[in-house]
């Protein structure tokens, strides 16, 4: 595993649109979520590898919205590593749940998050067909479902 940093983003920062664009092809949601939530970013040496954005949604909860590590830092254990900081950042919050959910065709994602210790709670029957416009396709599979997922602290 390389070694990062990872750091919240200050208010006056450039959001890595670019890198948040990678696990979410919605502009709206987002900005959505961003308004909610807090960003993070992981630093490789100098450049921004990686970001998340995790939100209270409930007392007590709180949900990884995005995730995501660009393409050339792939395959290097940091999604991992961001997983598990957020878990951290959670804990500091005194939260006792995390939630995250993930497309039906997301099979990497899947194993990732259960390697980490979430366990699938549900599944939100046609989510990416009502909340996108267009049709993701990942691995052949089009995304139609979202598997939700969740750890207690």
């Amino acid at each position: 595993m390389k070694d990062i940093t990872v750091r919240k983003l200050n208010k006056d920062e450039k959001i890595p649109y670019d890198l948040l664009l990678l696990a979410d092809p919605s502009i709206h949601i987002i900005e959505d979520y961003l308004k909610r939530g807090c960003c993070y970013v992981a630093y490789i040496d100098e450049n921004i590898a990686a970001a998340y954005v995790i939100i209270k949604t409930r007392p007590l909860t709180m949900e990884l919205v995005n995730i995501a590590v660009n393409e050339k830092f792939q395959g290097m254990g940091i999604g991992k590593q961001l997983i598990l900081h957020a878990i951290e950042v959670a804990k500091e919050e005194k939260v006792k749940v995390v939630e995250v959910g993930t497309g039906n065709s997301s099979i990497s994602q899947l194993a990732l998050y259960q390697k980490c210790g979430f366990r699938i709670v549900g599944i939100d029957r046609d989510f990416f067909i009502k909340h996108y416009k267009e049709k993701i396709i990942e691995n052949g599979i089009q995304c139609v479902d979202m598997i939700r997922l969740s750890i207690d602290l």
